[in-house]
């Protein structure tokens, strides 16, 4: 059988910490910044971990 590809628009968004959970981006960050707080802004720009109920889905996109 041939190798699983790893889907590459899933490897441009998600990696892995230490401990081997799964980080991902917020999203609503890219345009239209004018209306949203300041607040909301600085907070979309840390990483945060994915979904429990997502992870799976996700491990299936980067074959791991």
């Amino acid at each position: 059988m041939p190798k699983m590809k790893t889907k590459s628009a899933a490897k441009k968004r998600f990696s892995f910490t230490g401990t081997g959970k799964i980080k991902r981006k917020h999203a609503y960050k890219s345009h239209i910044l004018t209306k949203k707080s300041t607040k909301r802004k600085r907070n979309l720009t840390y990483s945060t971990i994915v979904d429990p109920s997502d992870v799976k889905n996700v491990r299936l996109m980067l074959c791991v």
